[in-house]
């Protein structure tokens, strides 16, 4: 029986945020803008290789996906990806998970402290979370962006430290995530509906819920 916490940590992409809802055009146009720029001519990844490297900090992700490039090409590709996702965002493209509003406030409603931890860029978090008429929820939003964490185990560290929580779940769809809350003491709860996890990534985990609002069912009456 898992007990009630103080604060529920949220990874962004692929637990509250449909990230493919506009990373995959996201990154075509990075890939076609380097190529017009004269700084990268590799084909564009297959979908699957760029969903499976959601939930990695950014430099490692063009560590996968454009190896060997330069630093300021990658630089570059950083400068690309936040503009092009703002610009989609801009658009009115982007969606949630269902039920995910609706579940946060009810969380919010019975005193639980709402937070998100990601390993994105402090620019893509917070425009995620403000197009999505969601950051108003929160308390704190904490990215490795802005907080220049190595690991999703130091973020989370350091926001239960910052905010002198003694109790949480983390809640994502990564194995970083599951390690976050394993290594920090606190319940990890693994999202198991985004679609692109590896098999047994969720491994480790106190729950594995399949869709957003099953969250409350976890919860003691």
């Amino acid at each position: 029986m898992l007990q009630k916490p103080e604060a529920m940590i949220f990874d962004l992409d692929g637990t509250l945020f449909q990230t493919e809802t506009i990373v995959l055009e996201a990154f075509r146009l990075t890939y076609a803008h380097l190529a017009e720029e004269d700084l990268y001519h590799g084909e564009v990844p297959a979908d699957q290789d760029i969903l499976g490297c959601l939930g990695m900090l950014l430099e490692h992700i063009w560590e996968r996906l454009m190896p060997g490039t330069p630093a300021e090409v990658r630089a570059r590709a950083d400068e690309l990806m936040m503009y092009y996702e703002n610009q989609l965002l801009e658009r009115g493209d982007g969606k949630l998970y269902p039920a995910v509003v609706e579940t946060l406030r009810a969380l919010k409603a019975q005193g639980i402290r709402l937070f998100v931890g990601s390993n994105g860029q402090e620019d893509y978090v917070r425009d995620v979370t403000r197009h999505m008429g969601i950051d108003s929820l929160f308390e704190s939003l904490y990215s490795a962006g802005e907080y220049q964490t190595a690991t999703k185990v130091d973020l989370v560290h350091k926001l239960l430290t910052n905010h002198q929580i003694q109790s949480a779940w983390m809640v994502g769809d990564r194995s970083s995530d599951i390690e976050a809350g394993n290594k920090n003491s606190i319940t990890a709860i693994g999202c198991d509906y985004a679609g692109f996890r590896k098999s047994g990534e969720l491994e480790g985990a106190d729950a594995i819920i399949t869709s957003f609002e099953e969250l409350l069912t976890l919860l003691p009456a």
